[in-house]
């Protein structure tokens, strides 16, 4: 008997499905204040104080920050996103993405005002992940997903990519992802609008001879050794990353980020250097300099190092390392 009017079923279970989805939105677009966008057809993405829908109602004792958002295949294509670890800028990627889907599937959005201009297909390439069934890395798997997007996307397109090249060593990384932003922006048969989150600071420079690149960063403020998160888009690039804060706020031992500052200090100091040395075509041997004796009342560089130390965040292995360690510098002199 159930099979003789299985049609009728079907069919009155889609007109629920349907129902059930519609209302869902419109109680949503009610409870949390969200608005109608306008959809065109033109090549424009113009977001006014976006914010993520499930972040926002996630947050318990602070409010979600909304941000703008502005994309067009004529003067903004290609934004170059920067800023720290954890300080929203994977979080800022994802809610445009769902705002545009959002709206193209008949729904309300969150945000004060949106103007979309239809896209046909939001492409994706966001977090770490490997696939061991197929015997794919990490990278390899980032690799895949980057090609299929630069062989599939179109000028209607959107693109979301989120840290391209971290699978690697810096160089490799930091010359795949640039050449990656590269192709977006050049190759005719692309120019798709992209949100390009790096912490390769290199990248900014692109927006000096790649017209249609802008740089936006996360908004951050360090006040006594210590980042605070404002989690706002603003325009320009910034040039730290600020890991070594957000490893202290994870917890890391105070032994384990001290040396964390002692080890990039020295890799500042060593890239310094690196950048200073004469091509190798013009090289002269460096002349000798003569050491000589500290002036009365200027400070011994142990002394200063012998200060700068940390005693209370040292293990008791620690410090003896470092006696040693300051002992054998003033042996050599």
């Amino acid at each position: 008997q159930v099979a003789t009017v299985s049609e009728p079923i079907l069919a009155v279970a889609n007109a629920l499905a349907n129902i059930d989805v519609f209302s869902s939105l419109a109680e949503l677009a009610v409870r949390y204040s969200y608005v109608r966008p306008e959809l065109t057809e033109d090549n424009r993405i113009n977001i006014n104080q976006g914010r993520h829908p499930v972040v926002e109602r996630s947050l318990v004792d602070s409010s979600f920050v909304p941000n703008d958002t502005y994309l067009s295949n004529d003067d903004a294509q290609l934004i170059v996103l920067t800023g720290p670890n954890m300080s929203g800028k994977s979080t800022y990627l994802r809610q445009v993405a769902i705002i545009v889907l959002l709206a193209q599937i008949g729904s309300f959005v969150p945000v004060a005002s949106a103007t979309i201009g239809l896209v046909d297909r939001v492409f994706t390439r966001i977090g770490a992940r490997e696939d061991l069934v197929a015997g794919q890395s990490t990278f390899m798997v980032e690799m895949v997903e980057t090609a299929n997007i630069l062989n599939n996307a179109a000028p209607r397109s959107l693109i979301i990519l989120d840290e391209i090249g971290r699978g690697t060593s810096t160089y490799d990384g930091l010359s795949i992802a640039r050449a990656v932003a590269e192709y977006i922006h050049n190759y005719p048969g692309l120019g798709a609008k992209t949100l390009f989150a790096t912490h390769y600071h290199e990248m900014v420079e692109l927006a000096s001879f790649l017209p249609r690149v802008k740089n936006f960063n996360v908004a951050v403020i360090e006040e006594a050794g210590k980042v605070i998160f404002l989690y706002k888009i603003l325009p320009g690039g910034v040039d730290k990353s600020y890991g070594i804060h957000v490893a202290q706020l994870a917890g890391l031992p105070k032994s384990v980020v001290y040396r964390a500052r002692e080890v990039l200090v020295e890799l500042e100091e060593d890239s310094g250097k690196a950048l200073a040395k004469p091509s190798p075509k013009g090289r002269r041997r460096p002349e000798e300099v003569p050491q000589q004796l500290l002036l009365l009342g200027q400070k011994s560089p142990l002394l200063e190092k012998l200060e700068k130390l940390e005693i209370d965040a040292l293990t008791p292995l620690e410090a003896i390392n470092k006696l040693y360690e300051l002992q054998k510098k003033a042996r050599e002199g």
